[in-house]
C-alpha cells in the first residue's frame, strides 16, 4: 500500500478500523488509491454520520424526550387528582 494511504489510515483511526473490518478495501486501494473519497463514504454510511441518518437520530431523540414528557404530565396530573380538592 502506498506510503500516503497508510499516513491518511494513521491520521484516522474511524478509517484505519473501518479497513480491518472490510478487507477488499486493501485490495482496492493498492490498486487504485484515488477510491479513497468511495472508502469515506462508506465509512461514513456505515458509522452513521450521513445527514439522513443523523436527522433520522435526532427524530428519535425528539419522540424519546416527547414520551417521557407525557409521562411526567400523567404522572403529575394523576397525583394532584389523587389529593383531592382543597
Amino acid at each position: 500500500m502506498r506510503a500516503d494511504i497508510q499516513q491518511l489510515l494513521f491520521e484516522r483511526p474511524e478509517l484505519r478500523q473501518y479497513i480491518r473490518q472490510h478487507p477488499n478495501w486493501y485490495r482496492k486501494l493498492s490498486r487504485d488509491p484515488s477510491q479513497v473519497p468511495l472508502l469515506e463514504k462508506e465509512a461514513n454510511q456505515f458509522y452513521g454520520r450521513t445527514l439522513p441518518q443523523r436527522v433520522e437520530k435526532v427524530q428519535n431523540s425528539l419522540g424519546l424526550v416527547m414520551m417521557m414528557m407525557e409521562m411526567l404530565k400523567m404522572g403529575q396530573a394523576s397525583v394532584t387528582g389523587a389529593q383531592g380538592p382543597s
